[in-house]
This record gives C-alpha cells, sequence and structure tokens, in this order.
C-alpha cells in the first residue's frame, strides 16, 4: 500500500476542486477499472472524486473500508437529507444524481427501526414472489426471446436477450402488462446512465408504476405490488410507488448487467462452456467468479457521515458524501494480492452490498440467471462467440459499466 497523503480539512473538494478525477465522461466510460487503480495507487484505499455535474464526494476502494462503511449505519447514514452539499444549496433536486442518491420514503433511504419496518415489507413479498414460479416465468419469457433469433444462426445475445429479459419477468412479477417491459427497461437503463434524460425516465417510470398501483387497489391480483399495498407494515401511496420504483430499477439493471457477464465468461471459455453444456459445472459457480471481478453495480451510491471522522487516511467531515467501489473492494490487493486465484466457494464478495442494506433479492437473481442460461445453452446448439474475446467492449457510466454486444452463432 502506498503512503497516505496528508489529508485535507473539509471535504474532498479540499484536495484541488477541479483538479480532481471525474467518475462521469469520456475517459471513466472508457477506463473505470483503469482509473480506480490510478486513484488507490494516489490516494490510498478512499480517494476524492467528482460526480456528475462536479459535485464532489468520497470514493471508497479498499474492501475493509467499505466494509466499515456498509456495516456501521450510525457513522455513515443512508439519508441523503443531511447531505451538506445539498442542504447549502449546491445540489439542487433537478440534478440527475438526485435520482441515485437523493432522499425518497423507501428502506434504502433510511436506518434504523424506519428501515426495518419498510425493508420487512420488501423482503416478505419478495420471498413470496420467489415461491410463486419465477424459474417458470424465466424459461417462458427467455424461449420466447429465443424464438425471435433462432432460425438466424446468429444473434447479440445483448441486445436479443440480457437486456430485455429480466424485464419482461418483472413485468409478470409485479402484475404489469408485458407491453410495458421494453419502454420500462430503456428508462431504466437510462437513470443509472445519469444525464438530463435521467429525469425524464424517472419520470415516466414513476407515472406507469403510479397506474399500476392505483388499478391493483382496484384489482388485487398475486403480484408484488398487491403484496406491498396489502401489507401489514401499512405503506402509504409515496412508500408503495418508491419501492416499486426501487425495486424494478435495481432488479433489472442489475440482473441484466450480471446476465451479459456471465454469458460473457462463458462464451470466452470454451471449458466452462463445456462444463454447463455436460452438467459436469454449476452455473453459480460462473455468477460467483462474475460477482468477484465484473458486479454488476461496480459503484454503490450513496452513503453520508453522521459526523467528522477519519476513514482510510482521510478526515472525512460530517455531511460528506461516499461512493462505494464494489469492484475496487473485490480486487483490493490488501485482501487478493493475486487475483487469477480462484475464488470458487467464497461469498464475501460486496457485489450485493452488505449489512443492514445489503440486497434483498439475490435469490431472485440468481434464479434469473441460472435459468436464462440454462435455456439459452440448451435451445441453441453449437453456442459460440462469433468474434474474437478482445473484440468485446463496455461502456461505463458512474455507477456500472456495461457489456456492449456479445455477438454469437450457433447450428440452426
Amino acid at each position: 500500500m502506498t503512503d497516505q497523503p496528508d489529508a485535507p480539512n473539509g471535504c474532498p473538494v479540499a484536495h484541488g476542486g477541479a483538479d480532481l478525477t471525474r467518475l462521469y465522461g469520456p475517459e471513466a466510460a472508457i477506463d473505470p477499472y483503469g482509473i480506480y487503480a490510478r486513484l488507490r495507487k494516489e490516494h490510498g484505499p478512499v480517494a476524492p472524486v467528482l460526480l456528475e455535474g462536479d459535485v464532489p464526494a468520497w470514493l471508497v476502494l479498499g474492501y475493509r473500508e467499505n466494509r466499515r462503511v456498509l456495516d456501521n449505519p450510525r457513522q455513515f447514514t443512508r439519508d441523503s437529507r443531511i447531505w451538506r452539499d445539498w442542504t447549502e444549496g449546491r445540489v439542487d433536486n433537478a440534478s440527475p444524481l438526485m435520482q441515485m442518491v437523493g432522499w425518497r420514503p423507501d428502506c434504502v433511504s433510511q436506518d434504523g427501526e424506519p428501515h426495518r419496518r419498510l425493508r420487512g415489507a420488501v423482503t416478505d413479498n419478495l420471498q413470496a414472489v420467489t415461491g410463486r414460479g419465477i424459474r417458470r416465468h424465466v424459461t417462458h419469457f427467455a424461449n420466447k426471446q429465443i424464438d425471435a433469433f433462432a432460425d438466424a444462426g446468429s444473434a447479440d445475445l445483448v441486445a436479443d436477450f440480457a437486456e430485455y429479459l429480466p424485464m419482461l419477468v418483472l413485468t409478470r412479477v409485479f402484475g404489469l402488462p408485458q407491453g410495458e417491459g421494453r419502454t420500462l427497461a430503456e428508462s431504466c437503463a437510462q437513470v443509472i446512465k445519469g444525464g438530463a434524460e435521467a429525469l425524464v425516465h424517472n419520470d415516466r417510470i414513476v407515472r406507469i408504476l403510479g397506474e399500476l398501483a392505483e388499478r391493483k387497489r382496484q384489482e388485487p391480483g398475486a403480484d408484488f405490488t398487491t403484496g406491498l399495498i396489502e401489507h401489514h407494515a401499512d405503506l402509504d401511496e409515496d412508500e408503495v410507488l418508491s419501492h416499486l420504483r426501487l425495486v424494478l430499477i435495481a432488479a433489472h439493471t442489475t440482473t441484466s448487467n450480471l446476465l451479459a457477464r456471465v454469458l460473457q465468461l462463458v462464451l470466452t471459455d470454451t471449458t466452462r462452456l463445456a462444463g454447463l453444456v455436460s452438467g459436469q459445472l454449476n452455473i453459480s459457480s460462473v455468477v460467483e467468479e462474475v460477482m468477484w471481478n465484473t458486479p454488476p453495480l461496480a459503484v454503490l451510491p450513496g452513503r453520508f457521515a453522521t459526523a467528522d471522522l477519519e476513514l482510510g487516511g482521510h478526515r472525512v467531515r460530517e455531511g460528506d458524501l461516499l461512493v462505494l467501489g464494489l469492484n475496487a473492494g473485490n480486487v483490493d490487493p490488501e485482501i487478493r494480492p493475486d487475483v487469477g486465484v480462484s475464488v470458487h466457494g467464497n461469498q464475501s464478495h460486496l457485489a450485493f452490498s452488505g449489512g443492514p442494506h445489503e440486497c434483498p433479492g439475490q435469490n431472485i437473481g440468481q434464479a434469473i440467471i441460472e435459468t436464462a442460461v440454462d435455456v439459452l445453452l440448451h435451445r441453441l446448439p453449437g453456442l459460440r462467440l462469433a468474434v474474437a474475446p478482445e473484440e468485446l467492449t463496455s461502456t461505463a457510466s458512474t455507477w456500472e459499466a456495461r457489456l456492449d454486444r456479445l455477438p454469437v452463432e450457433f447450428a440452426v
């Protein structure tokens, strides 16, 4: 580990203002992992950065430092109403960042008893959904997706499969019309990507889900939406809508990204592909490897320091924003000096976050990916990558890096 620099008094801006590294823009879109490595070398396990709009934040790069933040909500709250740049007017509610870090009446924006009450409603209903045959829904929609290109002998498994499949499953889970799936998938992607369009697409998501909630109050069903409305935690209208939005965006964007990365790993390694086809390799071990090396969220928003404190050799001020480098933490040389060593059986990665806010929908994402890969491999004999592995590219935003395309060929 490099020597820690002298920590400045105050917020990340004190490190040099406009000279700080941006986690958005052209360079970040092309080589985010290179940026994380450089920041670790220059600043250690915590680095000052700029988010969209040149908003200052701390990027947590170290595995242990990430764990400390995730496991200590009293020191690092999820409640953005103490965010100093927002309370002092330097960030307004129209900022695209607010779609990711702004306060809402949902479980990820709160801690303590309010968090437990709201999270209980979400987890109870996710468990109920999982027990209602989610793998059957995945099989149905995976086959429909494959039917559209099965006779062509070629496809792009990002655009033709991974990009929309999780949302199609979620339309069934939520009780939405299937026809809303593509629109909602595109809008979720734009919210995560950021930029001016994020606000427009967030409004579209909220409108569609608001109409859904109103319809389900009149016509209840065996779905996640009805379950939230009728849960004994007695969520009000805003709380129901906020949790529908939260689960829809988080579940779709992370699962579609993870599915694409799992397929990339399988298709760029013929040994893994042969093992899966023959049944000698379990897909869960491939998912585990992806979770360590290319987690679906590279950077997790956000936490806010509840007091002045020290983290990773830096003085963090009360009200500072911290964003969690899940990818960087997973490859921290302090815990993984050799990233080539197998992580099989080791589930201590950061991909699902951690602490009280650890992702409650892990089992659903796992079920979608395992079933989707199984259907794909059995439907498409002779499946192989149609380009050299090094030709595959990704495009990143602040929060994630998504595979651009995954061209394949197969026997007809």
